[in-house]
């Protein structure tokens, strides 16, 4: 038989991940490691009496399975795992030929290994793997999920940023003005926001308020990292990258720095007030901002691997270094919300920059699609997580003409007469285009802005003096 087949013979199970054992007479010594796997990663099912072979499925039976059922549970309560490990048992009989099903439930205490600690496994795809030492210290952050950010710092409100303060309290009063916070004093904010306890700074409130030099005390080389890639790939692109974003003081001039150059990489056909929102609450700039947010407030900051954001000419891709607190569907079923860095989240929330309910991905999927026509994708292992954001709609493509990367769509009528005017008068300013064109300045720069991602337009040299290169197709 088939799985679909096995799934709907086993019909009482929810197959979050599954796998299989022939285990006839005794408990396959496998099983430890699929353990192992389904408490550090997601859950899952562990049949014994089906057998594989390729996608192949056969219904063996297991012999004395009240045996096998109790040996199994006791070795789980015992002492062979560092955690107790307390799964759920179904027994089925196909024509005297009996299944046991266990499900193992994610840990909430990681790594759980069985004997020593090198037997900590992972689930990749649908396997177990043994997990590497970066991946399990990843494991042991993951036991502090909601918590890290809290400790306390030996830093006190002096080392914090003056300026990065002033200008939160500013933002908070234009965007959340009846906000009871806007009328405390400083000191009494930073201490409602849990950025100051008991006089002493915690994580969450250094990296949002503190200074460069102060956090990298903490954090060896912290950053953001922002890159844009004129490419499909760095394989195709003309150089490994175009602009790439060096380091802010803190996250919160990372949000504003970064959120600017996006604004820029997405299609947003109306104007934009000063400070970054669509006017008309565009779906799709709402969602790129939440992802933006979501990177910041979910981050492993202690892992080896740091926040990164890819701009190609197809997509945008946010990588956060450790990983979701459930697999993605039931974060979307359950409208389910659990931050990795609870102080940084309450700190953005207060700014209206994150939502008090739910987890934000309604909004990143439902936003994208009403523009884009097609959802973001979300894909990770066991120590990060990374949404890509297509920038090409459905129906469209990019494609290679004239050896550049250029979108196959049609261009509208203004990039049409922006081109025409740039190929007769290569020199041309973008204010004789806007003249010539009966083009506002605006229009110019935002149209300007389109073809250069889709890679049909660049410029050569400094604002005087160069002039633009078009690509030919």
């Amino acid at each position: 038989m088939d799985q679909k087949e096995l799934f709907d013979r086993l019909e009482e199970l929810e197959w979050e991940d599954f796998e299989v054992k022939k285990a006839k007479a005794s408990i396959p010594k496998s099983s430890f490691e699929t353990v192992s796997a389904f408490s550090n990663t997601n859950g899952g099912w562990l049949v014994f009496g089906v057998s594989q072979v390729d996608k192949t499925f056969k219904i063996n039976g297991v012999e004395d399975a009240e045996k096998i059922e109790q040996d199994f549970t006791t070795v789980l309560r015992g002492d062979k795992f560092n955690q107790k490990i307390r799964v759920r048992s179904v027994k089925y009989n196909f024509d005297g030929r009996v299944v046991l099903a266990f499900y193992v439930p994610a840990s909430e205490q990681k790594p759980v290994y069985f004997n020593s600690r090198k037997n900590t496994f992972i689930r990749t795809g649908s396997g177990d793997q043994r997990a590497t030492d970066v991946e399990i210290d990843a494991l042991y952050r993951d036991s502090a999920f909601g918590f890290k950010d809290k400790e306390l710092t030996d830093f006190t409100v002096d080392d914090l940023d003056g300026k990065t303060i002033t200008d939160y309290r500013t933002y908070m009063e234009n965007m959340n003005p009846e906000h009871r916070y806007n009328k405390l004093s400083t000191e009494q904010l930073l201490e409602k926001l849990q950025v100051v306890v008991d006089g002493r700074v915690t994580i969450g409130g250094l990296l949002v308020f503190g200074n460069e030099d102060n956090i990298n005390r903490l954090l060896t080389d912290f950053r953001v990292d922002y890159l844009e890639i004129m490419g499909t790939s760095y394989s195709d692109a003309p150089t490994r990258y175009n602009y790439r974003l060096y380091e802010e003081e803190n996250l919160f001039r990372f949000y504003f720095s970064i959120f600017e150059r996006l604004m820029k990489k997405i299609d947003l056909p109306f104007t934009l007030r000063a400070d970054g929102f669509a006017t008309d609450s565009q779906p799709q700039l709402i969602a790129i901002r939440e992802a933006l947010v979501n990177l910041l407030m979910h981050s492993d900051y202690f892992s080896p691997m740091k926040p990164r954001i890819r701009v190609f000419l197809d997509r945008i891709e946010f990588l956060n270094p450790g990983s979701l607190p459930k697999d993605i569907e039931s974060i979307m079923k359950e409208d389910f919300t659990m931050p990795r860095n609870s102080i940084i989240t309450r700190i953005f929330r207060v700014i209206k920059l994150s939502e008090n309910a739910g987890s934000g991905f309604d909004k990143m999927f439902n936003g994208w699609k009403a523009y884009y026509e097609d959802e973001p994708v979300v894909s990770g292992g066991i120590d990060f997580y990374k949404i890509t954001f297509p920038l090409v709609k459905i129906g469209e493509e990019v494609v290679r003409k004239g050896g550049q990367k250029r979108w196959s769509e049609k261009l509208s009528e203004k990039e049409t007469i922006i081109l025409k005017l740039i190929k007769e008068e290569p020199k041309i300013s973008k204010q004789e285009i806007s003249i010539k064109g009966e083009l506002t300045k605006k229009s110019v720069e935002y149209n300007i802005t389109l073809l250069k991602r889709k890679g049909l337009l660049r410029r050569i040299g400094a604002d005087r003096g160069g002039y633009w290169e078009v690509a030919e197709g």
